[in-house]
């Protein structure tokens, strides 16, 4: 029977979905050699996000941490991401500067580049596109799925073929970031999409198990022709992220299919990261239960996440409700966009100002109104016309009706850091103020991953509880007094 790929996102989604994007270079090196020789299509290891927290949180050179991979997994390709035109901003940028970014994960040893645009514009992902191939690496084109009036299943066709027939690419990708597929909408929605591929061009799936479904969605996908699924390594897998791989593989097996991975090697990176998960106290992913409200506000887990902790701080968590029904009404009025960053932002924000200040598009913040504007791409949909007008008079006056040609920019950023590799040069064109020289300064980056001694976990547990007096502890000629006696 057919063999299925595994594209791996434990190293990029995986923890972006569980651990705020939180896995440390070191952490990943720690098990990078047995991660290379389990037999991935790919890994998926770095976006925006990966890079923003690298850089703001984490205080590492994400450059480096792609050459450090790219030394370890020399059997497994590495992949990249391209989000629109925006790198890691919400505003589309000049084609030069994404071209360089993409010249320089090129160099760094990556092979492969999924793209994305959330208005399934080509115009923002089939020049990323083109450059990729240029680079010698493989072009890999999505389309972001939703549940809208207008996202048909004609309308992900039509919008493959273009893919197709103006870019040379290698994978199609239909995108679930939202865990919104479901096993009935697949029969119709991966047959549409399988029947505009050429013959060489494989189908993969991505999905989140936010809603329980996304192994189910797997599995009918790769009945229907799918031949590569992306999935993360548990306890790196369920919850808001992609399913499990010991699971999949199981279960694709128990249907005839081949998948060429070593399920010991999946197990004992599975237990390292569990090991890691306990040592640093961040969670594990569990099953979730099914919610049918997620399917009319859509909104992702991590923002659903953000909506808590801020209306808590505020003492309105009691609204929360309010403020989801709200997510759906304005993405209706905002002409039906995905909700995936950055729209899923524009939304969410909007929808918590109407919530909070008691009155609808009281505010309108920028990125709102160059969205209505169609700074961001083709919208595919308008936006509710007596909505526009609003949006057009309440938003800032700076904004023009219109979008301006973005011209070039690295020129004037050679010229402006003209004793500075290009890397640095693009961290510093993404990074304001002095978030690039700290991480500079953190430098050398930590690349071993060490596990706590037992006797170093007990003193960790111990102090932070509260303590007796005294602690005792004797093994052998080793003795441990803390405290005095009574």
């Amino acid at each position: 029977m057919r063999e299925i790929k595994i594209v791996d996102t434990t190293l990029r989604d995986a923890h972006q979905c569980l651990w705020a994007t939180r896995m440390t270079t070191a952490m990943m090196l720690g098990i990078a050699d047995k991660m290379d020789r389990i037999g991935f299509e790919t890994f998926d290891l770095l976006g925006g996000s990966g890079f923003d927290v690298c850089v703001r949180y984490l205080k590492e050179n994400p450059w480096e941490r792609i050459g450090l991979m790219r030394q370890k997994a020399q059997r497994t390709k590495l992949q990249g991401g391209m989000r629109s035109k925006g790198l890691i901003s919400f505003d589309q940028l000049p084609d030069d500067i994404n071209y360089l970014w993409l010249e320089c994960l090129a160099a760094r040893g990556v092979k492969r580049i999924r793209t994305l645009d959330a208005l399934c514009d080509y115009d923002n992902q089939g020049d990323n596109l083109r450059k990729t191939k240029e680079l010698g690496m493989e072009a890999v084109g999505s389309v972001v799925y939703t549940i809208s009036p207008v996202h048909t299943d004609e309308f992900y066709a039509a919008k493959t073929r273009e893919l197709v027939q103006r870019a040379n690419i290698d994978v199609m990708k239909l995108k679930d970031q939202g865990g919104l597929l479901t096993p009935d909408r697949v029969r119709t929605l991966v047959p549409a999409i399988m029947k505009e591929l050429p013959a060489n061009v494989p189908l993969s799936i991505h999905s989140h198990c936010i809603t329980g479904l996304a192994p189910l969605v797997y599995i009918e996908a790769v009945k229907l022709g799918a031949s590569q699924i992306e999935t993360s390594i548990a306890p790196l897998a369920n919850g808001q992220a992609q399913p499990a791989t010991q699971t999949m593989v199981r279960n694709l097996r128990s249907l005839g299919y081949t998948i060429d991975v070593d399920d010991k090697l999946i197990n004992e990176v599975g237990a390292y990261f569990g090991r890691v998960a306990e040592q640093e106290g961040l969670p594990v992913g569990l099953p979730c239960e099914y919610d049918e409200f997620h399917y009319q506000h859509q909104v992702p887990g991590g923002m659903l996440a953000n909506f808590k902790f801020q209306l808590t701080q505020i003492g309105l968590i009691d609204r929360l409700p309010e403020v989801l029904v709200e997510c759906a009404r304005v993405r209706e009025e905002l002409g039906w966009p995905v909700m995936v960053t950055p729209f899923s932002q524009f939304v969410g924000v909007q929808a918590m100002l109407h919530v909070v200040q008691g009155e609808r598009y009281k505010t309108v913040p920028d990125e709102l109104k160059k969205y209505a504007l169609g700074y961001y791409g083709k919208l595919v949909a308008p936006v509710k016309p007596e909505i526009l007008d609003i949006i057009v008079e309440r938003g800032s006056p700076r904004i023009a009706l219109t979008p301006q040609p973005r011209e070039p920019v690295v020129p004037g950023l050679r010229k402006k850091y003209p004793n500075m590799s290009d890397e640095e040069r693009l961290l510093r064109f993404c990074y304001v103020g002095s978030q690039v020289d700290e991480m500079l300064a953190n430098a050398p980056m930590k690349t071993e991953y060490t596990f706590d001694q037992p006797v170093v976990k007990l003193i960790r547990e111990l102090g932070k509880r509260k303590l007796p007096g005294r602690v005792f502890i004797e093994k052998g000629d080793t003795k441990l007094d803390i405290g005095a006696a009574a």
